[in-house]
């Protein structure tokens, strides 16, 4: 049958004869992304690999709905979780059983909360008035941090803290994974990754001197670097911090001056990251994006990065 050249790119359900059996003709079925393979072929390309398919023996094709994303096993989740933690690391921390209450002075919501990945060693609502204490006593916002669909999701949520909504960047985000990527030389000027950030970094992450909190947080972790693009006049173009923790590259503070945007920087600064870490022993690169980012996730999406989970904030109702 005639395959309409629309197709190709799509999802679809492809039939097609593969033999016969007793004078009767045999077919099966193909679900995945159609590609065309020349003028007497297909390939669709299923998730346990290609499957190619000559077009005269195709009888039926028909576009489908994109594959639900396969859910992290929680396993991995909660290791993510940490390694991510680790990466951003918080002023104050204490351990409560699994739990990791967190302050910053304010500084982002990932370092100024609970990171629930666990058991917290005591009954929730018990945790959850420690949460509230820690964060008197630092001068912060009760905050829980919990992976979306996860036990401590549901279980916070049942003593009916909700959704931070009032969260600057957003309450909601995704976790984007990719494997640490090669780097491409810049289309001008220089890149630099030292492991100290420089006051020009820091000028363009914070806005001039670091706060206690902003040098904890960002320049406290170890294995990190502090990525500069300049022009060929030495002028900052972008930033970025990239942080090694066993086989992830952590990214963050991704930044592009904005006389400077539209340009492929960003994706220059997200591929040197990457291939920073890369020759450090990572495998992947990891970063998170809040949910309303639609441009930040649009970038991701073009450059291989897929979701492996999401988390949410949750804060005790007023």
């Amino acid at each position: 049958m005639e395959i309409p050249d629309e197709l190709v790119g799509r999802r679809v359900a492809l039939r097609h004869r593969v033999g016969e059996r007793d004078g009767r003709p045999l077919y099966t079925d193909a679900v995945g992304e159609l590609a065309a393979d020349g003028p007497g072929a297909v390939v669709v390309r299923t998730r346990r690999g290609p499957v190619r398919v000559d077009r005269s023996a195709v009888v039926a094709v028909r576009a489908v709905p994109p594959a639900p994303p396969r859910r992290a096993p929680l396993a991995a989740v909660t290791r993510l979780e940490g390694l991510c933690a680790d990466a951003w690391p918080a002023q104050v921390e204490r351990p409560l059983g699994e739990w990791r209450l967190r302050a910053a002075s304010g500084y982002t919501g990932r370092a100024n909360g609970a990171l629930a990945i666990g058991d917290p060693g005591m009954p929730v609502a018990a945790a959850l008035d420690e949460v509230r204490r820690f964060a008197r006593e630092h001068g912060v916002e009760p905050r829980v941090q919990v992976p979306v669909g996860s036990p401590w999701d549901h279980a916070v949520a049942a003593q009916g803290w909700v959704l931070n909504v009032g969260h600057a960047r957003g309450a909601e985000v995704s976790v984007l994974v990719a494997p640490a990527a090669e780097a491409d030389p810049p289309a001008a000027g220089a890149l630099e990754m030292p492991t100290a950030p420089s006051d020009e970094w820091w000028r363009l992450a914070v806005g001039g001197a670091p706060t206690p909190a902003q040098e904890r947080v960002l320049a406290g972790a170890p294995a990190t670097a502090f990525g500069l693009l300049r022009d060929r006049d030495g002028a900052v173009l972008g930033q970025v911090r990239a942080t090694v923790l066993d086989d992830h590259v952590h990214i963050s503070t991704l930044e592009v001056v904005p006389a400077a945007r539209r340009r492929g920087h960003a994706t220059t600064l997200l591929a040197a990251a990457g291939a920073w870490g890369r020759e450090r022993g990572a495998r992947w690169a990891v970063l998170q994006v809040a949910l309303r980012n639609d441009g930040a996730r649009a970038l991701y999406d073009r450059l291989g990065y897929v979701e492996h989970h999401r988390y949410r904030y949750l804060v005790p109702p007023r």
